[in-house]
């Protein structure tokens, strides 16, 4: 029973690893990507719905995103929520495509990314704490319903363990996006 509580544990501890990796995936490097857009909601009637399910998004150079609706009329509901993102670009459409130019990040923009990368790995150590916390009491409830105490802080002890070597993935993680962002 124990170890059902530690493999679940570990298998949520991942699960906030990869959205944090998905998070970060949001954040422009200097570089055109299309995930750039994955936490745009686009207002379309009425429900707000993920740009990609509205537009084809291609990035046909380092520098620049293309934005191509499936339906025209979508066109200004795309910009508008473009603009309303917190992504700092501004949307050029010819009619048929919109154009997303990717320009070069100035010192203070990558300064405030690498704050925005800090600030999502603390919410990320903050989950995988959380979920320490989740184990360690289910582990407690187990003490009272057969295992005994040394037993119970020794899978107390393995959490910990695990929830350290998550930490450490998580930083890992936020050094290598740092780097990405402040490489000139």
């Amino acid at each position: 029973m124990p170890q059902s509580v530690k493999k679940n544990a570990e298998e949520r501890m991942e699960k906030a690893i990869s959205s944090l990796k998905r998070d970060l995936a949001t954040l422009r490097a200097g570089r055109a990507t299309t995930s750039l857009l994955d936490r745009i909601q686009v207002e379309y009637y009425g429900a707000p719905t993920p740009i990609n399910q509205l537009a084809n998004i291609s990035t046909p150079d380092s520098r620049t995103l293309l934005i191509q609706p499936w339906d025209k009329t979508s066109m200004s509901d795309i910009e508008r929520a473009i603009m309303k993102s917190d992504i700092g670009l501004t949307p050029a459409n010819d009619g048929t495509i919109i154009r997303l130019s990717i320009p070069p990040l100035t010192e203070e923009r990558r300064t405030d990314l690498v704050k925005l990368t800090k600030k999502f790995g603390e919410e990320a150590k903050v989950a995988i704490r959380n979920i320490r916390r989740d184990a360690n009491d289910d582990i407690k409830k187990m003490e009272k319903n057969g295992i005994s105490e040394d037993e119970s802080r020794g899978h107390q002890e393995v959490i910990q363990k695990t929830t350290d070597k998550f930490i450490a993935e998580v930083d890992k993680v936020l050094v290598s996006k740092e780097k990405e962002i402040m490489e000139v």
